[in-house]
């Protein structure tokens, strides 16, 4: 018989968990979630004040979306595509080609966001050599920026902490800077900021060879790369002209911002910006099924459908329950005018935000739009220098607002190593009243982390 032996440091054995990346942190086990709360095995309440990972957009438990789920369940859990089609999925196409800038009408669904973005950098490049231009294939994106975590959405995603892993296996795409235009110092309006944000775009086109440059892809309202990093007005119309000026296509990753969470249909509706292709997920289904969209017109998918087919796909693509769940969600944010709500609540949560900045100069900024707001923490509110990274700012103000029964959300936004944030994203159905709970929760926590840094408080 063999002796028993003790276990080498960190190889202890522990009760089997899909949470095998992390070491010792766990959290508690759910047990219920409904409206914008979520309840766990232990009795705690929490407020899911990022709705998770801003993708719960209707918040949880919305009887109508299960009851719809329960019907499709009772009809067909599964038709693969290329065998039959379904009804689900038909019906949600249209109704999400109504909901898109006009000319929208070709619909791709996929199970999730890094599905869904990288769908639109194959469908780009499939439309290049369809059309006699296999020279294009380089995919511009911005730095810091966050695409999806294949490695072909990983290409284009500009954040070193999570890239430098897997670069030897992937093409690492070009990049331009994000248009933080809020940091410059410099005596140049915010319009004029935008324009030369956008330039850079023209000036890595005709460095790279506008001959082989195929798309641009941006989030139109940041995501947590970025922590809802807006642009100058005057950003958007330039990058389409000059899209349009070197045959580009322009990409939106609407995967967070997109599906009304800022108060439009898509980010990009605020701006009038009309891309060539749209990648969508997180609120389409939120989060009562894994869903995504690839959106474009017929004039990028018929080329490809005319030279053999989109030479892509899922098991999971269209699949008739995740449908079922999206069409019920969007049935949901109409009959409750949600859209509507995440505008006239965002701009109640961002001007509270704006309010705690002025308590706590070191939240340097507040954006965002509708309710996909961020604010950016730092040590000196006059030179914008950062906080020691050693101190952990963001998650410590995560942890303290979690102790105190309130999920927010944030992640390094100069690459994935510097740069403090916190976003705050909650449901769509957000009343006055809960806002200000959020906010009297994310005031305290300020408070205790203030103290604990050393930062700035004023009063």
């Amino acid at each position: 018989m063999l002796k028993s032996q003790t276990p080498a440091p960190g190889t202890e054995t522990r009760p089997p968990s899909h949470l095998f990346y992390l070491s010792s942190l766990r959290r508690p086990l759910v047990d219920r979630a409904e409206g914008i709360y979520i309840w766990t095995q232990d009795g705690r309440r929490f407020i899911d004040g990022s709705s998770g990972p801003m993708v719960a957009n209707i918040g949880h438990s919305n009887r109508n979306v299960l009851d719809a789920m329960k019907r499709q369940m009772d009809r067909a859990t599964f038709a693969y595509r290329l065998h039959f089609e379904n009804e689900a999925a038909e019906e949600l196409a249209r109704e999400l080609a109504g909901k898109l800038p006009e000319g929208m009408d070709r619909i791709f669904f996929v199970s999730g966001g890094s599905e869904a973005t990288e769908s639109c950098i194959k469908l780009a490049r499939q439309w290049a050599v369809a059309t006699g231009q296999p020279k294009r294939w380089k995919v511009i994106t911005r730095f810091p920026s966050y695409h999806g975590g294949t490695l072909g959405s990983l290409s284009v995603t500009g954040d070193d902490a999570l890239a430098e892993t897997f670069t030897p296996m992937m093409q690492v795409m070009p990049t331009v800077p994000a248009p933080a235009a809020w940091r410059d110092r410099d005596n140049l309006s915010m319009e004029q900021r935008g324009i030369r944000y956008a330039d850079m775009l023209e000036e890595k086109i005709l460095a790279e060879g506008p001959e082989s440059v195929l798309a641009f892809i941006m989030e139109p309202v940041g995501g947590a790369a970025t922590a809802a990093l807006v642009a100058p007005d005057s950003y958007y119309p330039r990058i389409r002209e000059i899209c349009d000026r070197y045959s580009i296509l322009l990409i939106h990753d609407e995967v967070m911002s997109g599906a009304g969470r800022t108060g439009k249909f898509l980010g990009g509706d605020h701006w009038n910006c009309k891309p060539d292709i749209v990648a969508l997920s997180k609120g389409l289904g939120s989060g009562y099924a894994p869903l995504g969209a690839l959106a474009a017109p017929t004039r990028l998918v018929q080329p490809l459908l005319a030279s053999g087919g989109f030479q892509h796909g899922h098991t999971y693509a269209g699949n008739p329950l995740a449908c079922a769940a999206g069409l019920a969600v969007l049935s949901e944010m109409d009959r409750l005018g949600l859209i509507a709500n995440a505008a006239d609540m965002g701009d109640l949560l961002k001007a509270e935000l704006k309010g705690l900045a002025k308590r706590f100069p070191f939240i340097a900024d507040v954006r965002g739009k509708g309710l996909l707001l961020g604010a950016e923490m730092v040590a000196d509110p006059d030179t914008l220098g950062p906080i020691a990274p050693a101190k952990k700012a963001t998650q410590r103000l995560l942890d303290l607002a979690y102790e105190r029964g309130l999920i927010i959300y944030g992640r390094k936004v100069k690459g994935g190593f510097d740069g403090d944030n916190f976003m705050v994203a909650p449901p769509m159905i957000i009343t006055k009243e809960q806002i200000g709970e959020i906010v009297a929760i994310i005031c305290d926590s300020l408070q205790v982390l203030a103290g604990e840094l050393d930062l700035p408080v004023e009063g």
